[in-house]
């Protein structure tokens, strides 16, 4: 058994800050790291924003084993032994550790599907298989109205392909826009070459030859030569559930990141941590908390005794346009839109009991400092002391 003082189970942007945090404070401290895939640590975003933009994937990797981490790829961890403070991977070896980070992610929600060319778009060989498709392939479907599956289908179409896109909602983005953003984000799609099929929800896709059929619950029938899927994640908990870890709907974590076990923290998409600005424990799936979190729970590991108040933030790109934001983005909530050139450009504000709860900053940039500050505020805010409030 190799042991490590510090011990890293996964290989995502989560687990590598953990390692930048660890050095931070420990330089000479050994690290190990489990990752299930064949490659090292990368930026995730690019895989559905730049990297169909001309970014070259050279500038991806985040250059983990720089920093002096034992990286050991193909390697899925299979069971946290608390007392014994070992880990046991699916080869059968064992990693011995002093402090350990479950930095683990999430799996995508999966369809009744049949077919190598249905991708449940998360990883980077997705993104390799999806580019090759993509020369070859002329007819998509994107499954999803949200983050992944928006971001996709402007992909593809920017890559002159023919493009349908499929979700359950009135209007892409309708979970997180108010109305008349989702509206106008229809219209731009389909301005854009994107036939649109919203209020469908997917329920099997079947593959023969090239040939992909997807089905509604509707009783619709949508041929394709390819098809990928975004439809959210579950948090791979399994590990520290079997390991008797306090789970709720992810890894619960301390202000410290600590889990109910000493010595094991979690950090990134899998661990649920309190919302300092929203003052309510949640789980966040983004690039921003899952850095932020990540270089805190190594830099804790390594002793700093650190607690995590970060308000994370999150991005998209759609076409041309794009968006930075905070908080909570519900379209349930109360809403007010402050636009500067109709749904182009402009503010919304997310309120509950006249408190600012998120912040969506759509084509409005470095505004989001004063975004946190504002949720931060106790109010009560009405549309009047919003309007103008943040602009760019």
């Amino acid at each position: 058994m190799k042991r490590y003082d510090y011990l890293i189970v996964g290989g995502g942007m989560a687990a590598d800050a953990a390692a930048r945090g660890i050095r931070e404070i420990d330089q000479a401290g050994s690290i190990g790291l489990l990752g299930d895939e064949p490659d090292p640590p990368y930026a995730r975003p690019p895989l559905s924003k730049g990297l169909w933009k001309g970014r070259p994937i050279e500038k991806i990797w985040r250059n983990t084993a720089a920093l002096e981490v034992d990286l050991q790829l193909s390697t899925a961890a299979a069971e946290v032994d608390v007392r014994g403070k070992r880990v046991l991977d699916a080869h059968g070896d064992e990693h011995g550790y002093g402090q350990l980070l479950i930095a683990t992610g999430g799996t995508p929600r999966r369809l009744p599907s049949v077919g190598e060319d249905v991708l449940y778009y998360r990883r980077l060989s997705d993104y390799r298989r999806l580019r090759e498709l993509a020369a070859t392939r002329e007819k998509f479907l994107a499954i999803g109205g949200s983050f992944i599956g928006s971001e996709l289908a402007a992909a593809l179409a920017g890559a002159g392909r023919k493009v349908t896109m499929l979700f359950p909602e009135d209007g892409i983005g309708g979970s997180m826009f108010p109305a008349e953003l989702s509206a106008f984000l229809n219209d731009y799609y389909r301005e854009h070459g994107v036939e649109l099929l919203p209020g469908q929800t997917a329920e099997r896709i079947d593959q023969t030859g090239n040939r992909i059929v997807t089905r509604t619950k509707a009783g619709k029938v949508i041929e394709s030569e390819a098809a990928v899927a975004g439809i959210g994640i579950e948090p791979n908990v399994a590990l520290a559930r079997a390991a008797e870890l306090e789970v709720r709907d992810g890894i619960v974590v301390n202000e410290n990141l600590r889990t109910s076990a000493p010595d094991i923290y979690a950090a990134g998409d899998v661990a649920q941590f309190h919302h300092a600005a929203l003052g309510e424990s949640v789980r966040v799936e983004h690039e921003d908390n899952a850095l932020a979190m990540g270089r805190m729970a190594g830099r804790n590991m390594a002793g700093a005794g650190e607690r995590y108040t970060h308000t994370p933030m999150f991005y998209s790109d759609l076409f041309d346009l794009g968006y930075e934001a905070v908080g909570q983005t519900n379209s349930r909530m109360a809403t007010v839109s402050d636009w500067q050139d109709g749904c182009r450009k402009g503010v919304v504000y997310y309120l509950a009991d006249g408190r600012v709860r998120g912040v969506l900053l759509w084509n409005v940039w470095k505004k989001v400092d004063a975004a946190r500050a504002l949720m931060a505020e106790p109010g009560p805010w009405t549309e009047k002391d919003l309007k103008g409030r943040i602009s760019d």
